[in-house]
């Protein structure tokens, strides 16, 4: 990926000034059922050009006040091995300045580990909005497979409380019936009011450093049909978006980054609006629990004549 790419066609601005960045990482090795993820990036940051300024849910217009940077996509190299390519994505995202929200557009969700452990050196918690358990040692011989981050975030020491899951494998119970650090709400429990009251009491209880990862299969395909391995269920747009409400309540919550994976573009661009606009949601949320609605005018929208 080459292209000079912009979120809703604003000027990116210095890196080391932004207020958000967005890193495409379209990295396209362990798909196992429908390929394109390697597409998404550039087909979500090319589908904001089809969003409004204005922002309904928070009611503001975020890029009046924020600076946003869409950064040069972190490709993949297939001359490196998985370890070597995982660790440099890792040095690389590291090396980004850190006071600011970090958001990556993948590619596959093999990618999370990299960029939760470049962010998080110490211990913290990642919440993992996914329709897969993802928790394998190895899947066809490969620790760096999309079916493993999770394995690999508790490796780092991390705490993941996961939700909107549908699909597992049997070692997989086995791990989160033995393993503390995981707080598993399959998808079915979700639909009844209290488990759904206790999802979201457990969002909001999330205290230290935090990481957020959302796969776009937790969604139903019936509202996101492009991605890599879709299953039957999952969650609807406004239960995502009062999962961000409740997560952005929280005037201290320490968001060390955010992951947006396995989207696979599809011709009705459908996923690709959901996609699109979720990012902008994200951004839009933290930009208000952070004040920045407070600040000057000062934001990417103010470079660029619009009506």
């Amino acid at each position: 990926m080459t292209e000079n790419l912009q979120f809703l066609s604003m000027p990116n601005a210095p890196v080391a000034t932004a207020d958000v960045l967005i890193l495409p990482v379209p990295l396209e090795r362990t798909v196992s059922f429908k390929p394109g993820t390697a597409l998404a990036p550039a087909a979500i940051l090319k589908t904001t050009d089809q969003l409004e300024f204005y922002e309904e849910d928070a009611g503001w217009s975020p890029f009046k006040h924020l600076s946003i940077s869409v950064l040069p996509a972190f490709d993949d190299d297939p001359a490196l091995p998985p370890a070597s390519w995982h660790a440099a994505l890792e040095r690389h995202v590291a090396a980004l300045p850190k006071q600011n929200l970090l958001v990556a557009l993948g590619g596959e969700h093999s990618l999370t580990p990299a960029l939760a452990g470049s962010r998080m050196h110490e211990p913290g918690t990642v919440l993992f909005l996914d329709a897969h358990g993802d928790m394998r040692a190895s899947y066809e011989g490969d620790r760096f497979s999309h079916a493993c981050p999770v394995y690999r975030l508790l490796g780092q020491g991390h705490h993941v409380v996961m939700a909107g899951i549908r699909s597992v494998f049997e070692a997989e119970v086995d791990l989160v019936a033995r393993e503390p650090r995981v707080t598993l709400f399959m998808d079915w429990d979700l639909r009844g009011p209290g488990q759904w009251n206790a999802f979201l009491d457990k969002v909001r209880s999330l205290d230290g450093p935090l990481y957020l990862s959302i796969d776009m299969d937790v969604f139903s395909p019936s509202l996101v049909p492009g991605v890599g391995t879709p299953q039957p269920g999952g969650f609807s747009w406004y239960q995502m978006i009062e999962t961000l409400e409740v997560l952005f309540s929280r005037p201290q919550l320490d968001l060390r980054g955010v992951d947006l994976v396995e989207m696979v573009p599809e011709p009705s661009r459908v996923s690709e609006m959901v996609a699109a606009k979720l990012l902008q949601k994200i951004i839009s949320f933290w930009g208000k629990a952070h004040g920045f609605d407070r600040k000057l005018q000062t934001g990417s929208q103010m470079q660029v004549e619009y009506d």
